[in-house]
């Protein structure tokens, strides 16, 4: 044991003179950086506002909403109850007034067109079965006729329905091509996504917001300062918190998607139903010819608050639209952003440098 404590101090002594020439007599401080201020001439005297210049490039925040859903420059349009427009009317058999070029178009053929030829076909089966119970029942006509076959009668109808079928082909086709007609360059895009269970309108042309659109409930199913539907925002299961604010008079592209099952996009009174599916973009172009306050509803089945999912779409004239925009924090085509802040001349006002390092000593 004496003989181990001997070795362990001969080694101890031996390691001692190594260790130490190791290091040096004064350790010099590791290089460090930090942050030394610049000299007060390198500064330039626009510096102190480079900041404020640089969030003025940012885009504008959407000023907040008051209760009742208007903005600054912008307040919710009333609905026109008096004369229905926009939305269902108590015992109507017809179809709602349109407010597009192709929704009266439909109208007109379904009421000048489909309607008499529907009403006629009627009325002449009917006279045809009237005549054939009275003029052929037994007791009118004991002996039944042998007759198999007739030329004229045969031809008759054959060529009248073939007839009447072109008559309605037509303008059904004509129609059809309006509807799908594509539209033109200077119209502006609204992409309406369809979610679980409520609508989001984006304006991509208008600096890309989002405006989230959720059913407004009863004033007795909210709670205490919670906004509730009036007679202002529209009808009971019809209102909406947020519109699909759109331009009156001018074209507009209706985009359609869905986040999550399918849905469909359907106002009534804009003579317009699209498809909303996951993963695909459906496309339509529709112009509003007057303005005013159209309702909708989600049109495919798509969950247990299905029913609960309206669509308000308000056209404004133009001017008011533009400022509904920069309400929301948006901007109008063509408007030049605010340019970003120059960069400084000279060096920033605070630059990272290394600490000198002490010369080590022998």
């Amino acid at each position: 044991m004496n003989m181990f404590k001997k070795l362990l101090v001969v080694f101890a002594a031996m390691a001692m003179p190594s260790l130490a020439m190791a290091q040096p007599a004064n350790l010099a401080p590791a290089p460090l950086t930090k942050e030394v201020a610049a000299p007060v001439v390198a500064t330039p005297a626009a510096a102190p506002t480079a900041a404020p210049a640089a969030d003025a490039a940012a885009p504008a925040e959407a000023a907040p909403k008051s209760m009742d859903g208007s903005l600054p420059g912008y307040t919710p349009m009333r609905p026109n109850y008096e004369d229905s427009v926009g939305m269902p009317k108590a015992k109507e058999v017809d179809f709602q007034e349109q407010f597009t070029e192709n929704g009266q178009y439909a109208k007109w053929i379904n009421n000048a067109i489909l309607l008499p030829i529907i009403t006629l076909i009627s009325l002449f089966v009917l006279g045809l079965l009237l005549w054939v119970i009275v003029r052929f029942n037994r007791r009118a006509n004991p002996v039944p006729s042998k007759t198999t076959h007739n030329t004229f009668i045969e031809v008759v109808w054959t060529l009248i329905p073939v007839l009447i079928l072109l008559g309605i082909a037509y303008p059904s086709l004509d129609l059809l091509a309006k509807q799908f007609k594509p539209a033109p360059a200077n119209a502006v895009t609204i992409k309406a996504t369809g979610y679980q269970w409520y609508w989001g309108y984006t304006y991509p042309d208008h600096g890309g917001f989002e405006v989230i659109s959720n059913m407004l409930k009863e004033e007795a199913d909210v709670a205490k300062g919670e906004r509730f539907r009036t007679e202002n925002d529209g009808p009971k299961l019809m209102a909406a918190d947020n519109r699909m604010v759109v331009p009156a008079g001018v074209p507009l592209r209706i985009q359609t998607t869905a986040a999550d099952v399918i849905h469909a996009f359907a106002v009534p009174s804009l003579w317009f139903k699209l498809d909303a599916v996951p993963g695909r973009l459906n496309e339509k172009s529709v112009t509003i010819t007057k303005p005013g306050v159209y309702f909708g509803q989600c049109s495919e089945l798509c969950g247990a608050r299905h029913a609960f999912m309206p669509l308000v779409v308000e056209a404004l004239p133009p001017a008011q639209f533009a400022a509904w925009v920069k309400a929301q924090g948006g901007t109008m085509p063509g408007e030049e952003k605010p340019a970003p802040a120059a960069p400084a001349v000279t060096a920033t006002p605070t630059e990272t440098v290394a600490a000198p390092a002490a010369a080590p000593t022998n």
